[in-house]
């Protein structure tokens, strides 16, 4: 199988919700037992193959690079993509192109989670799909809004209005092909809005159900639950469909 070596990592956000801790810290520095979120995900990408990471910042992204640097202390190489004015996730991904020229995984970088890159990758080749999205379940989907699905086929995106109850949703983890580029403007856009809902209707976009720890941390709330509760990168686990 077709290895993937680059990522794509969002950590750019202000984190308005979780001031005042951000005023002094960007949110993909905040510590979850004693490490950053964003080292979290990067860690999490490195073992499932990844050697080379560009990673969008934006709010305070000097602290961000002085932590992390070229990567050489966390096993990978980094690049940076600087947004001076917040982009959207799709605007800040297209601003990277250049990275880009084959499949890669993109993530957003201030949620604690863990993902199996190496199944979403399987998934992904065996459908060809364009894109293809980790999935989780939830108990409360209108925090979020959902996905309906068809075995590994996303068949369409549910607004958070309406949606009260159970329900699978994204988890902020992806593998995409790089022909995506080609529907994203150079302009304030969205991947979650004006990319994924296009390539689900053309039935070009996937999903991977995962059992495993996802923690949004974009509230005071849901971070304090992250701190208790997060158990560290043990490898997402696909829910196979009955």
């Amino acid at each position: 199988m077709t290895a993937i070596k680059k990522a794509f990592v969002l950590a750019g956000g202000h984190g308005t919700r979780l001031r005042p801790f951000t005023y002094e810290i960007p949110k993909p520095l905040l510590p979850v037992r004693g490490r950053p979120v964003l080292e979290y995900n990067l860690e999490n990408l490195r073992v499932h193959g990844v050697k080379e990471v560009v990673l969008g910042v934006g709010y305070k992204a000097d602290l961000i690079k002085t932590y992390f640097g070229d990567g050489s202390n966390f096993g990978l190489k980094i690049d940076y993509s600087l947004e001076k004015e917040p982009l959207g996730t799709a605007g800040a991904l297209k601003q990277a192109e250049e990275f880009f020229d084959k499949t890669f995984f993109m993530c957003n970088g201030d949620e604690v989670k863990d993902i199996d890159y190496s199944l979403m990758k399987a998934v992904h080749f065996r459908e060809k799909a364009v894109g293809t999205l980790a999935l989780v379940e939830v108990e409360d989907a209108s925090e979020f809004g959902s996905v309906s699905t068809d075995s590994d086929l996303i068949l369409e995106f549910h607004e958070k209005e309406g949606v009260n109850k159970h329900g699978t949703v994204s988890a902020g983890a992806y593998v995409l092909e790089p022909s995506v580029f080609e529907m994203i403007p150079k302009q304030k856009f969205s991947i979650e809005q004006g990319v994924f809902p296009v390539l689900a209707k053309q039935k070009r976009l996937c999903g991977c159900k995962m059992a495993t720890q996802f923690f949004p941390a974009d509230n005071a709330e849901r971070y304090e639950k992250a701190i208790m509760n997060w158990k560290g990168i043990k490898g997402g686990k696909k829910i196979e469909d009955r």
